[in-house]
């Protein structure tokens, strides 16, 4: 089996084990000791959606069909709110790769890769169930008026107009646990996009929170770090009681850096980009907005508690998922991504020739990571930045004037990993 957890906008530091325990997060503290915990995980973007997509399709930003948070408007839909831009019906996924080798196949959290009258629908792209939030924006409200299970929305009268009487996350994790007690027998596989902590910041109990004196945001971020806590423990625990920990490999991640600045009051309290060493946040594709720990739990063939600092990145998931499982990848499809299994299991990581991000928000944007130099350029008209990761994460040295042999080879790197798409046009200008 294979479950993939992936937290929204969770900080490097909100683990209490990289907080002094200032975060109550005893389940993943502990999923962290019986894990290899990978130091350098990459996100694919910076933020949701793209990333989102790159992960399920196994392609990094520059071939991947989503590479911004676009609002997306189905025509003729029978939906009343937007939804993102959805993958395209040629697009394949680690979900229909799995579902074709006969995993039974779910999604419930948050989707956000298209609306259910698209080709990007969850329920088109492998999953044989959902339930959750469809739209991201609609996902920002956790006592929201209604949710999906499947295509069908089921209304929830007691949070109108404003009231606070369901707590989505509550029905979400009752779905979650109903359904892996209906595999228990055969393969499946679970992706569990947990909302929590991304904001609008709701909670319906601050818990041990509750006093401190802090400001109101920082108690109920705080409380909802330790409501995803507890959620991951309650699924861990259920694996454990149906006797499944040793078939099944469990993968936790964030989707992108932190929401807050490092050297904000809440980024400071909480550690959040390893208290300011990794640079920026979200939205930015230096190391703070893109990289984080990832954990990956296989007792009996993980070894537990070991510590990995080989980069890997969220387009390695789908070859991984297709080696452990024995899926078939179609004759005229290459993922970005390699296999991880030799390395989870203790030996060495992949080879590759290096790591790529683009963004298209505001402007074109574009990272290259090649060994331990990382590029990055927040102008497609503008000369790369050169940092030297190994002796600088916090990427506070720009070494492009020293290493212009190492600018060129990083423009050149840029220039093979994007593939034009009208969707996402790179506006380039003589270089």
């Amino acid at each position: 089996n294979v479950v993939f957890i992936l937290a929204d906008d969770l900080g490097y530091g909100d683990f209490g084990a990289f907080n002094g325990g200032l975060s109550h997060t005893p389940a993943l503290d502990a999923l962290m000791r019986e894990s290899v915990c990978l130091t350098q995980h990459y996100a694919a973007s910076p933020v949701c959606n793209p990333s989102r997509a790159s992960l399920m399709t196994g392609l990094h930003t520059g071939h991947a069909p989503v590479r911004a948070n676009r609002v997306f408007k189905a025509k003729n839909t029978r939906f009343t709110e937007g939804g993102q831009f959805p993958l395209p019906a040629a697009t394949i996924t680690v979900a229909q790769l799995l579902q074709q080798r006969g995993y039974a196949t779910a999604c419930m959290g948050k989707w956000g890769m298209g609306q259910f009258d698209t080709s990007g629908s969850p329920l088109k792209k492998g999953f044989d169930h959902f339930f959750g939030y469809n739209c991201q924006g609609h996902a920002h409200s956790y006592f929201p008026e209604y949710l999906y299970t499947n295509d069908a929305r089921i209304e929830l009268p007691e949070n109108a107009h404003g009231a606070q009487k369901t707590y989505a996350q509550n029905l979400i994790i009752n779905d979650v646990l109903g359904w892996v007690r209906k595999q228990k027998d055969h393969p499946f596989f679970l992706f569990f996009p947990v909302t929590l902590p991304h904001g609008k910041y709701e909670i319906d109990d601050l818990g041990a929170y509750k006093d401190e004196p802090w400001t109101d945001t920082e108690k109920q971020y705080a409380a909802m770090v330790a409501r995803l806590d507890s959620d991951v423990g309650r699924l861990l625990s259920l694996l454990k009681e149906l006797d499944l920990d040793e078939h099944t490999l469990v993968l936790f991640a964030g989707d992108n850096g932190s929401a807050f600045d490092p050297n904000s009051p809440l980024g400071r309290r909480f550690n959040q980009s390893m208290g300011g060493k990794l640079r920026n946040f979200k939205r930015s594709l230096y190391e703070g907005g893109l990289r984080q720990a990832a954990l990956a739990r296989w007792p009996g063939t993980i070894p537990a508690g070991r510590v990995s600092d080989e980069p890997w990145a969220f387009w390695d998931f789908l070859p991984t998922a297709v080696e452990l499982s024995g899926a078939k990848l179609p004759a005229n499809f290459k993922p970005d991504g390699l296999s991880l299994v030799s390395c989870l299991k203790g030996g060495p990581a992949p080879k590759r020739d290096y790591f790529y991000w683009e963004l298209h928000e505001r402007k074109p944007i574009q990272a290259v990571r090649f060994g331990d130099w990382k590029a990055v350029r927040n102008n497609p008209a503008a000369p790369p930045e050169l940092y030297d990761l190994a002796t600088d994460a916090g990427e506070t040295n720009n070494l492009a004037p020293r290493h212009p042999d190492l600018v060129a080879k990083a423009v050149r790197l840029m220039r093979e990993a994007h593939v034009d798409d009208p969707n996402w046009p790179m506006k380039r200008t003589n270089q």
